[in-house]
């Protein structure tokens, strides 16, 4: 699929509101809210929308604590690879994790109330999941910035877009 000027207008207006109803997209790109629902559905299906969800405060809910956690593996192996990755997705004290080049196979962010709240979780789940060599933790001071996407977007919107 490629993008047109109407999915590159409705990318931009979901990014600029992710809980813009249907006919409030439909309204801001002069389409009619079936013709928009289904471009929606189209953009979807092809993975230019890959979810939709809600941005908490994780302080607000107890959770203020933020390490940054970077882990080497034993061996990088397909089957330790897998083993971990799998171990990963059935914790859920992580937030994300990302397969990374250079010195540390992956980077997890986890979510605690405090740093022996994060201790336990260190003890108990971090450094037991499989094939950990060795991981290293920081914690995260404060958030400057977190957005859903680069903020020049609209122009890599614009040049991918087909007349």
């Amino acid at each position: 699929m490629t993008l047109d000027r109407l999915d590159a207008a409705i990318l931009s207006k979901l990014l600029d509101d992710g809980r813009a109803t249907m006919l409030e997209v439909s309204e801001s790109v002069g389409l009619s809210p079936s013709a928009c629902a289904r471009r929606v559905k189209q953009l979807e299906d092809c993975g230019y929308i890959t979810g939709a969800q809600a941005t908490v405060d994780l302080g607000r809910l107890g959770l203020p604590v933020l390490a940054l956690v970077t882990f080497t593996l034993t061996r990088q192996t397909e089957e330790t690879l897998q083993a971990f990755e799998e171990a990963v997705l059935k914790c859920p004290p992580i937030l994300w994790c990302y397969l990374m080049s250079g010195s540390s196979d992956y980077i997890a962010g986890i979510a605690a109330r405090d740093i022996n709240h994060f201790e336990a979780i260190h003890k108990s789940r971090l450094s037991r999941l499989p094939g950990v060599a060795t991981l290293q933790s920081s914690f995260a001071l404060r958030e400057v910035v977190r957005r859903p996407a680069p903020s020049d977007l609209r122009a890599e919107l614009a040049r991918q877009v087909q007349p």
